[in-house]
């Protein structure tokens, strides 16, 4: 199967060309528009002639060899066109036609299995079926269904998207210039693995933008994630499946806390993939990185406008989207003092004032301080740019700005409108032309920021690039769970420390364990695979002092495992050593399907339910990887000495992680989840206080 035929044709043929509108007519406007006209061919056996353009009766009837078919018939003929075009050298389909899979009916079930059989049979890259196509406006091939305003849309973005839809959106906004835009519809032959791959290794495609319902192929594209990561080619992701709704109550904490889509996040964290919440954010990220001449080599960030309005709205967006300005350097200070008027404070975010803006030399200086302050990566210029010039301010600024970003020295630079108006197209060009992105307004154009800023920090050499993908998907009636003192061996094998402990089945073994191990302060819980929230159903007694306590507890631990859970399986109670009291936290894995398993961060105990601060990753963790989690999450200046608390051996908590990450990477195919709960960090050291294990 060859890709490259189906996106980069040397010749194209229209099966069921038409005058009509729809998918076949609309198919011929654009081809008409923007191919040349040795490109392509129409085929339609009841037509002469389509927009007077010969038509051929048939695909054989075709003066030459054809790379790809558009077929726009009813699906009761698309496979007999691909076996016809086999014939004549067609090596890729774009097939519009719907009525498969995705009706749900056993029919369309059928007829899609046929026809990716038939695919595999002639060896045709499938784009569809029901797609809308694709354009290659590098090349100008335009096998796409939907019309849309004729312009020069030539770029570096990417776009391949499940919604065909969405890409006629992003088609119909002004800013956007795009390499390829790529609607897949049902994907079943190639997939969005296939076209993702295309895009990372294409040397016409700067950043791809990418609608994404759903994985096929996880392998390859983790994969293709790893091989943009470390080209350094940006993905920007517009991923559907936020909502929790539909989803399984789990069995422990780390279960529900780490769903499904929060697996993408994880993934996506992993490869440096920015996630964005909607299409206006996936096109203005994606075109602004288009664009920049240059990824910032630092976050450090730097806001010039022109009033003290404007900056103080810039502080707080900066805040509520999590963008820093760092402060300026003194030199930096002191050479804005020097040529700023003297009502001016220089600050980060900068009120340069609105007298600047006339002056394109000084502008250019103020400009050129702060973008060689050392803290600082990127600079926004604060300034809405109207459709219809009514202040003579831009021009003076668009030529500070190009005096600047021409620079060998110069830093990336992006522009910040207050307002959202249509924005003057020969600004907008002029401004592109020398790598400075127009942003949309406000808000918007602080997450773009936020987004540049974060894939400048992300550090491919601080990832372990493997994902655990499971290689066994059981059929298994159910899970089943480990008892705690099973799980808690399970996972000391791995250096994990849990506090000593041991297994009773009698009153006298359980006085036996505690005098045996010379406690002063023992825990007794039920062992039992099937009660897996002990203290609710009092089976769990603290501070045991000796061994007619420890008696004592014994019986009462079984007589209500007995009357609260009636037909549980019970292995004996639990005697532990009791644990000292330390900061408690939470370590769990969530096994996921497509991805392997998710490792869990968070603050432990009755706390993950209350504030659920969790970070997760998906394992393997590197080192570097487990500390970002830890130190992402609110609860860690808790364990920093907080207000004369102690402080706390975090390393260890982060050793502790990654081990859980090995453990989980080598029960991938055996494990559903792990809730590690709580683990008390010390000064110095951890206890696995409480374990969960729960087999697939």
């Amino acid at each position: 199967m060859n890709i490259t035929k189906l996106l980069k044709p040397n010749k194209i043929a229209v099966v069921g060309a038409s005058e009509k509108e729809g998918f076949g007519g609309d198919t011929c406007r654009n081809i008409l528009s923007y191919m040349e006209e040795s490109k392509y061919y129409f085929v339609n056996p009841k037509r002469d002639a389509v927009f007077g353009k010969k038509c051929y009766p048939s695909i054989d009837s075709l003066p030459e060899p054809i790379d790809l078919l558009v077929i726009c018939t009813p699906k009761s003929t698309v496979e007999e066109m691909l076996k016809e075009g086999a014939k004549k050298g067609v090596g890729a389909a774009v097939v519009y036609a719907s009525g498969y899979g995705e009706v749900g009916t056993e029919e369309g079930r059928l007829a899609e299995e046929a026809l990716i059989r038939l695919c595999k049979e002639l060896d045709i890259a499938l784009m569809g079926p029901n797609c809308a196509g694709y354009a290659n406006f590098i090349d100008r091939i335009y096998p796409f269904a939907f019309i849309s305003e004729e312009r020069d849309r030539t770029g570096a973005v990417g776009v391949v998207s499940q919604s065909g839809q969405l890409v006629l959106s992003m088609m119909d906004s002004p800013r956007m210039k795009f390499s390829y835009t790529i609607s897949s519809g049902n994907s079943k032959v190639c997939k969005m693995e296939d076209y993702l791959e295309f895009l990372i290794d294409d040397a016409d495609t700067k950043v791809i933008a990418m609608y994404l319902e759903g994985v096929k192929e996880p392998k390859r594209f983790v994969e293709a994630l790893k091989k943009a990561a470390i080209k350094r080619k940006p993905i920007v992701m517009l991923k559907t499946g936020r909502s929790d709704k539909g989803q399984a109550i789990a069995a422990s904490h780390t279960g529900s806390l780490s769903g499904a889509d929060k697996v993408y996040d994880a993934l996506f964290q992993k490869f440096g993939v920015i996630r964005v919440d909607d299409l206006e954010e996936l096109m203005s990220t994606a075109q602004a990185l288009a664009t920049l001449n240059m990824i910032p080599e630092q976050e450090g960030f730097s806001c010039m406008s022109l009033s003290g309005g404007e900056t103080g709205i810039c502080a707080d967006l900066g805040q509520l989207v999590g963008v820093d300005y760092p402060d300026f350097e003194q030199s930096t200070l002191h050479k804005l003092e020097e040529l700023l008027p003297s009502y001016a404070t220089p600050n980060n975010p900068l009120d340069s004032t609105a007298t600047l803006s006339y002056d394109s030399k000084k502008y250019a200086e103020v400009l050129e301080a702060v973008m060689k302050d050392p803290n600082i990566g990127l600079v926004a210029v604060g300034y809405t740019l109207l459709q219809e010039i009514a202040d003579n301010a831009i021009f003076y600024m668009s030529e500070a700005l190009e005096m600047v970003c021409t620079k060998e020295w110069a830093k990336p630079v992006v522009m910040l409108p207050f307002a959202e108006n249509t924005r003057n197209r020969d600004y907008v060009e002029k401004l592109e032309r020398i790598g400075v992105p127009v942003l949309p307004t406000s808000l918007y154009a602080f997450k773009v920021i936020r987004n540049i800023l974060k894939f400048a920090a992300y550090r491919p050499e601080h990832h372990n690039f493997h994902v655990a993908v499971p290689e066994v998907h059981t059929n298994s009636p159910g899970k089943s769970a480990l008892t705690e003192s099973e799980s808690k061996r399970l996972i000391a094998s791995y250096g994990i420390p849990c506090g000593r402990f041991d297994v009773a089945v009698s009153k006298e073994e359980a006085a036996e364990i505690f005098e045996r191990m010379d406690l002063t302060a023992a825990v007794a819980k039920i062992d039992s695979p099937d009660i897996l929230h002990k203290s609710d159903v009092g089976c769990v007694k603290l501070n045991l002092r000796d061994k007619e306590s420890v008696k004592l507890a014994y019986e009462e631990i079984i007589m209500n495992a007995e009357n609260h859970c009636p037909g549980a399986k019970i292995k004996g109670v639990q005697i532990c050593e009791m644990a000292p009291m330390g900061a408690e936290m939470i370590i769990g894995v969530n096994n996921d399907p497509q991805f392997g398993p998710c490792i869990l961060c968070g603050a432990g105990g009755v706390f993950v339910e209350v504030f659920q601060d969790v970070a997760l990753g998906l394992a393997p963790l590197s080192a570097d990887e487990a500390a970002e989690m830890v130190y992402s999450l609110k609860g860690v200046k808790m364990l920093q000495g907080y207000r004369g608390k102690p402080v706390y051996d975090i390393q260890s908590l982060i050793d502790t992680v990654v081990k859980v990450s090995e453990f989980a990477c080598e029960h991938k195919d055996q494990m559903s989840e792990l809730d590690i709960n709580p683990v008390f960090i010390y000064e110095k050291g951890i206890c696995a206080v409480d374990a969960l294990y729960i087999k697939k």
